[in-house]
């Protein structure tokens, strides 16, 4: 039997603030096999974010393990993990982290520039990913002159162009409409359905619902962990009002 993609092992994470002792995970262990549409929900302060960054290789547990595609990353140095980021992982956020006086499909290069990509396979390969999301026109555009889900999409067109065996987003439809926020779900369904493995954060109930998998945190522990037969992410099924 094939390893899980993520395997957490009763992994804490503790923040020093001062003489406060913050216990932002408190013994998490949780598995996820690759093609999995995963969304982490839980309350400000859950630690869910914590849990996101350790996923991410942004941070690593105080205590317990973690191995991704059953290696453990805790032994390995800062350029390691940078490797592990650039190579294997794609990021999607809230804000888009998109630089706002450089092309749309210059943004999606940028993972391959920091490879060491020719600029002829880094261009080729970016359209590939902005055609995928739909936005083979937007090529030159720069952020100023695309909406909040064509912002959204050229992002996760960048976490695309690496080919990462894992998407990880946080709070990806925070910053958009109702039907802005469908159809960049509609998308991630898309992908998982690819055979991508995406995990998203998120506090919005409605957004969880077209996920296969909620893992809910709450005070630093897994709260509860359920299967669900995924709603269809679908614009044109919502209110008109909402709709536009």
């Amino acid at each position: 039997m094939a390893a899980p993609l993520i395997a957490v092992q009763d992994v804490t994470k503790v923040f020093h603030m001062g003489d406060v002792e913050v216990r932002a995970l408190r013994g998490v262990s949780l598995e996820i096999t690759a093609g999995e549409f995963v969304a982490i929900r839980g309350p400000s302060g859950s630690g869910k974010s914590t849990l996101m960054n350790i996923l991410g290789c942004l941070d690593r547990p105080t205590t317990g393990r973690y191995l991704l595609d059953g290696q453990d990353v805790a032994p390995l140095d800062r350029d390691a993990l940078a490797r592990i980021r650039n190579r294997r992982l794609g990021f999607v956020f809230q804000s888009f982290n998109l630089l706002h006086r450089t092309s749309a499909i210059e943004n999606v290069e940028l993972p391959l520039l920091y490879a060491g990509a020719g600029r002829a396979e880094r261009r080729r390969r970016a359209a590939e990913a902005l055609e995928r999301v739909g936005l083979g026109d937007r090529l030159d555009h720069t952020p100023n002159r695309l909406s909040g889900g064509q912002q959204q999409r050229v992002a996760i067109a960048r976490a695309l162009v690496s080919e990462p065996k894992l998407i990880l987003a946080d709070e990806p439809t925070g910053n958009l409409d109702s039907r802005t926020s469908v159809e960049v779900m509609a998308l991630f369904q898309e992908l998982g359905k690819s055979g991508i493995t995406i995990v998203l954060v998120t506090h919005e109930p409605d957004v969880a619902t077209f996920v296969g998998r909620v893992i809910v945190v709450r005070d630093g522990h897994i709260a509860s962990d359920r299967r669900q037969v995924p709603a269809r992410a679908d614009p044109s099924m919502l209110p008109e009002e909402e709709a536009g």
